[in-house]
């Protein structure tokens, strides 16, 4: 064994160590989607006298974040997302209300000086420079309130007790500050000298422009005198629920600004539980079919591939769980997909290992092995970098589970690249080292060529004679996607048009016209209702605030008994609009800076082939979901961005193979190149492919209607993606090749003769 060899061993058992260790002693931090609960993302409006930046959201979070450590909800998560935008995650809250009212509402309260009262229909105007507030007591009296004289900045804590003894019922006891208590004694005193009875003996606390309590300061309080600095109480027959909420609010503070929920989003804990069971499932099985095929296919290392494989999955879950990385449903699928490429770089450096053998039989299986492992470098960290960008615009330019989603690829990518180029490679340098396995060629399955590999040879299609008959083929594709898009139309989720999505589990089965008619005739009308999963009822309609929410599954219930909501999404119109113009987005950088990187790594003609095969994917994908009548939304924008990356990373293992070709030998035609190219990378395409397709399927049949979606997107775009990466991306490269290269026609009528000249992109055409 090398000192190289020995050094990957070691490096590969330290890092295996800790990922073991790390699996065993920390729990992974799951999303809301994945243990139920409540997502908002609350937005800060300008009012007239601050302005939402940074700082102002900030000094709004930290007053939300005690109303809510209050509320008692157990490890809540708070977080600036932007200038004027917080996230707020709640686990286990199912019934958003009672939240929503609390951390939404700005909680400005104030004592005011009465200054009488106001006959109906009077409206006195304020004298210049004084601010005057006209509003209606406890029992309707409009009062005529003096400018602020104590704000709730001034109350230290505030308190919701029983008074029993004097009969005042439920009542909030607030304590203030030392100088806020110099201004309450004040206060009082002033009113204090007003006869008893008079409306001008009492005093105000106002709360969001709402008189919550007036009381009259008490006879045996003199002139001057005011009640004790140290706090007071407010009385107003509140409810139990009435006065604690009311203490929360003021103990929490008054928000700078006024908030704006414009996203919500709840999710049943055991809609969290089934995707968790099932995504585990679908990773099981599909990780056992995946081994046993590349087992299969390569024999000995094959299985040895088969132990990496399994090793990465130990040292991703580690750095997720290690980096404290929310695990949500789109990252746990990402984390699952992950597995079925893992296996891309091992399949890439075997099959360049049976070239090396097939090409020198007398070459050492170790030899064979390592240059296999060098010539394979070059396509590993190309098809890599690719997905990586994919992750990267998925991170700045998605948003919630997305982000995730493109966190969890990247990790997975790197982790891949690890085991495949390290311990991968450990496990197979030393089996090679072994006679018996060096000696019997059916045991290590790589001295022997594969079975689609010789019958390539054996066949030696001649595709790309003519390359734009391929390029017709895809255009007649393409024509059939926009087709969908144009005649049945894209629906877009309510992610990106705003509006509102519930579904319901039912304990009674109600049929969809059932449904319908029962909604609308609660006022829904304009509801529409659809099935979901194992019978459940999805409901999705326009602007629907929690107090509808609610009085809509009240409604349902009378039909289907017991109703539990299972899922709740609510998106802002202004979010929607900002989520769809960012998908665009995404979309069109992701083409950008594909093009760009391999524009860098390659000929100009490669990377417009490639992206060229980019865009043809995307339509389809797009088209197809349009023909179907699926949803298209931030899981689909997730699955689409990673079909871009797999289809760059498939174009870029042929193109990197056709540079190879081409820089041994300038003076064969381009055609055979890429015909040799391609018919080469084929054993490569179809076992990663498979690789990949054995988990979306799992995916797919087990993950549910949650899953269903994203597995299906990719599967469509694999299966097109490896399509166009051979019979579009190649002869669109071909096409453009021969445009740049053919000489122009010489004008005039004494034109000479020329000899013929050889078509480098033809097989001894003559031109």
């Amino acid at each position: 064994m090398t000192r190289a060899t020995t050094v990957r061993a070691v490096l590969a058992v330290a890092v295996l160590l800790v990922s073991v260790y790390i699996t065993l002693t920390m729990s992974p931090r799951l999303g809301l989607d994945l243990q139920g609960g409540t997502r908002m993302v609350l937005q800060a409006k300008d009012s007239a006298t601050v302005e939402a930046d940074r700082e102002t959201t900030d000094r709004t979070l930290e007053v939300l974040r005690q109303r809510i450590d209050s509320l008692g909800v157990a490890e809540p998560v708070l977080t600036r997302s932007g200038e004027d935008r917080i996230i707020v995650e709640l686990p286990d809250v199912q019934d958003p209300r009672q939240a929503a009212a609390v951390i939404g509402r700005t909680a400005q309260l104030s004592f005011h000086e009465v200054l009488g009262a106001v006959p109906p229909g009077a409206d006195p105007a304020p004298e210049a420079g004084e601010k005057r507030l006209i509003l209606p007591d406890e029992q309707g009296t409009r009062l005529d309130l003096g400018p602020v004289r104590l704000s709730g900045a001034g109350v230290k804590d505030a308190t919701a007790f029983f008074e029993a003894q004097q009969a005042a019922g439920w009542t909030v006891k607030l304590d203030f500050h030392k100088d806020a208590g110099k201004d309450w004694t004040k206060l009082t005193g002033e009113a204090a000298c007003h006869p008893a009875g008079d409306e001008r003996r009492r005093v105000a606390i106002v709360l969001d422009e709402k008189v919550i309590s007036s009381p009259q300061v008490d006879p045996s309080v003199g002139c001057q005198a005011g009640l004790p600095s140290g706090g007071t109480q407010i009385t107003g027959s509140f409810t139990a629920k009435e006065a604690r909420d009311l203490a929360l609010l003021i103990k929490g503070g008054a928000l700078p600004v006024p908030v704006e929920i414009v996203e919500q989003r709840t999710v049943g804990p055991t809609l969290g539980a089934a995707a968790i069971d099932a995504s585990a499932q679908a990773a099981l099985i599909g990780a056992a079919a995946t081994a046993l095929f590349i087992t299969f296919v390569y024999r000995l290392f094959g299985a040895l591939a088969a132990v990496a494989l399994a090793a990465y999955g130990v040292i991703s879950y580690a750095a997720l769980v290690g980096l404290g990385v929310t695990l949500t449903l789109p990252g746990l699928a990402g984390f699952v997909l992950a597995i079925g490429m893992a296996v891309d770089a091992n399949v890439l450096v075997f099959e360049r290992a049976r070239e090396e053998c097939q090409d020198r039989p007398t070459r050492s299986l170790r030899s064979a092995l390592t240059t296999g492992f060098q010539k394979a470098f070059s396509a590993v960290a190309d098809s890599n970098i690719t997905t990586l960008l994919a992750a990267g615009l998925l991170f700045f330019l998605g948003s919630g589970p997305v982000k995730g989603f493109g966190v969890t690829l990247a990790i997975g990518v790197i982790a891949s690249m690890f085991s495949a180029l390290v311990i991968a490679r450990a496990l197979t340098e030393i089996a090679a080292g072994s006679r018996f396995v060096s000696d019997y060629r059916g045991v290590n399955g790589i001295a022997r060529p594969g079975s689609v590999r010789t019958w390539l040879t054996r066949k030696d299609p001649q595709l790309f004679r003519k390359p734009v008959q391929w390029l017709v083929i895809s255009t007649v594709l393409v024509a059939v996607a926009v087709a969908g898009i144009v005649v049945r139309g894209v629906d877009l989720g309510v992610e990106f048009t705003g509006g509102r999505l519930v579904e319901y589990s039912t304990s009674r089965p109600v049929d969809v016209e059932t449904a319908r008619s029962t909604l609308a005739d609660a006022g829904f009308g304009d509801a529409e209702i659809t099935t979901a999963g194992d019978g459940d009822i999805s409901v999705r309609t326009g602007k629907l605030d929690n107090d509808g929410e609610y009085a809509l599954r009240t409604a349902l219930a009378t039909e289907g008994g017991e109703t539990t909501k299972v899922r709740d999404e609510l998106i802002g119109p202004s979010l929607g609009d900002e989520l769809r113009r960012n998908a665009l987005i995404a979309l069109g950088v992701a083409v950008l800076v594909q093009l760009a990187y391999l524009a860098v790594r390659f000929r100009w003609t490669f990377a417009v082939g490639s992206v060229v095969a980019l865009v043809h994917d995307v339509i389809i994908v797009v088209g197809a979901f349009a023909w179907l009548g699926r949803p298209v939304d931030g899981i689909f924008l997730a699955a689409l961005l990673t079909v871009i990356g797999y289809s760059v990373n498939d174009s870029v293992v042929v193109f990197d193979r056709v540079r190879e070709l081409w820089a041994g030998n300038r003076k064969t035609p381009l055609a055979t190149i890429a015909r040799r190219a391609v018919l080469q990378t084929v054993p490569r395409t179809v076992n990663t492919g498979m690789g990949a397709l054995f988990i979306l399927v799992a995916l797919a049949v087990l993950g549910g209607d949650s899953l269903a979606d994203f597995a299906l997107a990719l599967l469509i775009g694999i299966v097109v993606g490896t399509w166009s990466s051979v019979f579009t991306a190649v002869p669109g490269a071909l096409v453009l090749e021969r445009t740049t290269t053919a000489p122009p026609p010489v004008p005039g009528k004494n034109r000479r003769t020329r000899a013929p000249r050889r078509d480098p992109l033809d097989n001894g055409a003559r031109v």
